[in-house]
């Protein structure tokens, strides 16, 4: 069991297993706006300690391990709450049982130990500039060379489990890894779900908007040099003229014949040119971020990019907010939270990790407040 301070300190990772440490803060009475996470893929990287998550014998176990992790973080999580779980995938294969070998630490095909073999099977976890791996482990129910489909396994998982499946976002990765695979696409793209508690919760639409694109449907001209001018509307000086009867909404541009029209009042020009303006410079971020793999120079090697993280904590939480990694890793989550004037808190199993996100976390983020 994991033992926290009293009082609690925030803005802090505490070592140990994340769901003893969840435990312990969900009895200290600690809630917390926001989860981002990306938990150990199953059978493809051995970190070295006993009992750690991703390393069990089959599939099935590794997904129940996982919903009660989520269990817990649904417990620590504030009613109007939400989950942004990245979760990658792997291939079957055919391997059985056998006797231990150093050639490779993956459980369930009979090697143990730690040899070269790690490098080629269990060198990608997650979000790190490698092929996505064969686990190189026989999986009931699936043929050799099946793709695992681990994201979504665990997303239904989870959403028996009581969570709000609300969407599935796809990570696309301009920059993947070359693959040597003849029959079949090279993998560029993983999942990030939103889950939440309650049917209603917490997202700042505003926040996380994106750039329109030049061919973006716009709604007004003179921003966008691409951008559409609405239909019946002269954005002429003076103009914002709307046509009326039968040709109101039918796209009909304004010529010779068509001389219904209605001048606005001044106030309502005023507000529909706002309301054009905001619907050409931004729009509704949609659900394909492509976002470039990002190295770190630290031991941790499988890094959450930043621009992946920046809009969940964005949508999910306010400033002065908690935001939650139970496995932090080498800190990117809290890194993110930190400059955008969050507080944080992960769990972290690894001792090692540890103090790469005090590194990471050394310059104190701006104290943020919400406005009254």
């Amino acid at each position: 069991m994991a033992e926290l301070p009293d009082p609690l300190i925030l803005d802090h990772c505490y070592q140990g297993d994340c769901r003893a440490v969840m435990r312990e803060l969900i009895a200290a009475g600690v809630r917390v706006q926001c989860i981002v996470t990306s938990p150990p893929y199953w059978g493809l990287r051995d970190y070295g300690h006993p009992g750690q998550l991703g390393q069990e014998p089959t599939l099935r176990e590794f997904l129940a391990n996982m919903v009660e992790v989520f269990d817990l973080c649904r417990e620590l999580l504030a009613d109007d709450g939400t989950l942004w779980l990245n979760m990658g995938d792997s291939y079957a294969g055919s391997r059985g049982g056998g006797a231990p070998s150093e050639s490779s630490t993956l459980l369930g095909n009979g090697h143990r130990g730690g040899g070269p073999k790690i490098k080629s099977m269990t060198a990608s976890r997650r979000r790190d500039n490698t092929p996505i791996p064969r686990s190189d482990v026989r999986i009931e129910g699936l043929k050799p060379k099946d793709l695992v489909g681990q994201p979504w396994r665990l997303a239904f998982a989870l959403q028996d489990a009581g969570w709000w499946l609300r969407q599935d976002i796809i990570w696309h990765k301009p920059n993947p890894m070359p693959e040597s695979v003849r029959d079949r696409c090279t993998k560029a793209h993983e999942y990030l779900f939103l889950l939440t508690k309650n049917e209603k919760y917490f997202y700042d639409f505003a926040a996380m908007q994106e750039p329109v694109s030049g061919g973006a449907h716009a709604r007004g001209s003179g921003v966008n040099p691409k951008a559409v001018v609405p239909a019946g509307w002269d954005t002429s000086a003076g103009g914002h003229r709307a046509l009326t009867g039968r040709y109101a909404g039918t796209g009909v541009g304004f010529g010779r014949g068509y001389d219904k029209v209605a001048k606005p009042r001044a106030k309502q020009n005023a507000s529909f040119s706002a309301a054009v303006k905001d619907l050409v410079d931004t729009r509704n971020r949609r659900s394909v971020w492509s976002i470039p793999t990002q190295s770190f120079d630290g031991a941790h090697f499988a890094t959450f990019p930043e621009a992946l993280v920046e809009p969940c904590v964005l949508a999910g939480s306010r400033p002065s907010d908690i935001v939650f990694d139970p496995f932090m890793g080498s800190g990117t989550v809290a890194s993110v939270a930190q400059r955008l004037g969050r507080r944080w808190l992960g769990a972290e199993l690894n001792p090692e990790y540890i103090a790469l996100q005090a590194e990471r976390t050394r310059q104190p983020g701006l104290p943020l407040e919400v406005a009254a």
